[in-house]
Order: C-alpha cells, then structure tokens, then sequence
C-alpha cells in the first residue's frame, strides 16, 4: 500500500521541512505539497531572496506540487480524492502574527475558512466511501495565550489572545476539534513558537537581526527583557511529524518548542558569535506583542517521545551558514 502525507502550505518554511523529514525518514511513499504559491513581503525589498526553489532541493522526486488556495472547496475537493491522504498537515494561512494591513478577514480564511472546508470534504468522502486519514494536524500557534500568566505555559494555560492572528488560530483550533469530533476524524492541534531558521522569508524578527547583522548594520532589540521561545525550524518539523504518527498524540494539543525561551538579547549575542562586532540598541518593548516565555514540552516528550535536537546557539550557526551559502548578496557585504 502507498502512503501519502498532504501538507497545505507545503512550499512555506514549516511545510517544506515536515516534506523533508517525511522523505528523508522514510515515513510516506509520497507528499503532496498544495500551495498557493504566494508570499507576505515585497520582492522590491533590496535584501529579499526567493528561497522556496531550495525548500524541496533533494527530495523533489518524492514530492508533488499543487497549485491551489485551501479556502476554494472545489480545489480541496479535488486534491484530497486524488490522492487520498493517510496522513494531513494543515498549514496553510498566514504565516505570522504581524503583516502589513493585516486584518481578520484575510486571517479567518486562512485559519477558520480554509479549516472548516477541508474538514467538511472529509466528512463527505468518508459517508460516500469510507474514506479516513489517520490522522489530521493543526497548525496552530503558541500566540492563542496570548500574556503568559504561567510560565512556563503548559497546553492547558488560559487561551487569550489579544490580537487578530492569534484570534483566528484559536478559532481554528475549535473548528478543528468540533467538526473533527462530528465528523470522526483523528486530529491533534499543534502550538509552535517562534520559528526560526534557513529558507526563512517573511520577516520574523530572526531574520531581519540576522540579514542586518550580514548588512553590518545596528539592531534595534524592543525590551530588555523581551523573551520568545525559539524554535529551531528542523524541531518543529518533527514535532509536527511525531503528531502525526504517534497513536498517543490523537484528540491532544501540544506546545511544539524549544522548551527554554531566551530574550532577543541573548539571539542577538548568538549571531555576535559570528559577528563579533554587531551592535545593538534596546528600546521599549513592542507593546503589539503579548508578553511570552517558556512553553512547557513536557507533554510532547511523555506522549510523542518529543525531544528538540537545537540549542538555540546550534539553530543559529547552521541558519548563519545556511545564508553564508545561498544568499551571495547579503555573504558579499559582510567581507
């Protein structure tokens, strides 16, 4: 019997390494990777590069690329009886909390809209032919917490979010239990926090201190204290995959993190490593942002087995590398 994975946003950052550690494990005969083939920040900008011609480099004879937007039921539709799917990773929405213009109707699409109308194809497909995943993950995001009145947070910390992102994907979150439930599909929900890695191209605050420590330009860290639990984006991508095929993760919800949040200072002083002669200033914190820490992972490990192989300082030397490589612009201006 062949075995397929389906990864909605399979050409985004979290979507192409899950492809990854599928092919390379061995774990499918095949991913289908559906995308939209779009992206969140201007190509004018001078230190923009197109990274996603490298994210399946090595494993493209193993993977199939579709073209298609996950709020369209007839593109859905089509997809999932063609290939039916063993295994489901739905990742497809916007890729983080602050966008330009960003607002919640772009938002609930990807999160809520895109959420119900996969669900509802399976419903249907499993009363006119029997057809089931094994299993059906959520993409969430450690921002459904919104202030961290714990810490570190465990999955059972108060959901509050208080912005339009982190809204939408704890909405997301009870679509997918809800008609997860009604419809008999096994699902897990997955919380990752502040991914960061190579191939990265929409601006998180990892990328833009690491491009400006390439440019030899001056970082602006917001909050001396300001704290994220970084992840390394190879961690997440097996975290989602132990989700995906551990008979113990089904019907549960797990923070998938490094377990240890560091304060953008101590990021900033991992990239000093390589750039000794970095420099920064530390202003007041973004107040856009909830206040974060450590999410607890214990969970993860008792359930999944779940173990992050990245210390924050091992993620960095391999994305400062990885730029080193593939970006000659920016690896040019820092000779």
């Amino acid at each position: 019997m062949t075995t397929t994975a389906l990864i909605t946003g399979g050409l985004g950052l979290i979507g192409s390494f899950i492809a990854r550690r599928l092919v390379e494990q061995d774990l499918v005969d095949k991913v289908v990777c559906l995308d939209h083939f779009g992206r969140y920040t201007s190509s004018t900008s001078a230190t923009f590069t197109d990274y996603r011609k490298l994210r399946l480099d090595g494993i493209s004879d193993r993977v199939v690329v579709e073209r298609g937007e996950t709020g369209h039921f007839s593109v859905i539709l089509e997809i999932v009886e063609q290939y039916r799917p063993d295994y489901i990773f739905h990742l497809a929405a916007l890729p983080l909390a602050k966008l330009k213009n960003l607002n919640a109707e772009e938002a609930r699409v990807g999160s809520v809209d895109s959420t119900s109308i996969l669900l509802d194809i399976l419903g249907h497909l499993n009363r006119r032919s029997e057809y089931r995943p094994k299993s059906f993950v959520y993409a969430s995001s450690s921002m459904v917490y919104g202030d961290f009145v714990e810490n570190p947070a465990t999955e059972d910390h108060p959901t509050r979010p208080k912005e339009i992102y982190g809204t939408m994907k704890l909405a997301g979150e009870v679509v997918t239990r809800g008609l997860c439930g009604y419809y008999g599909i096994p699902c897990t929900v997955v919380r990752p926090s502040a991914v960061f890695g190579p191939t990265d191209m929409n601006r998180r605050v990892s990328q833009i201190f690491l491009e400006k420590a390439f440019l030899g330009e001056r970082i602006t860290i917001h909050g001396a204290d300001e704290a994220l639990d970084f992840t390394y984006v190879k961690d997440v991508a097996n975290g989602f995959v132990l989700a995906a095929t551990t008979e113990a993760a089904i019907g549960e919800t797990f923070n998938i993190t490094h377990g240890e949040a560091h304060t953008l200072l101590e990021y900033v002083e991992a990239l000093q490593k390589h750039f000794p002669d970095l420099s920064y200033d530390i202003v007041e914190r973004d107040s856009f942002r909830p206040k974060r820490g450590t999410l607890s992972i214990e969970k993860g490990r008792r359930l999944m087995g779940y173990e992050p192989a990245y210390s924050l300082q091992q993620g960095v030397d391999e994305y400062v590398e990885f730029v080193r490589e593939h970006n000659p612009n920016l690896a040019q201006s820092n000779k």
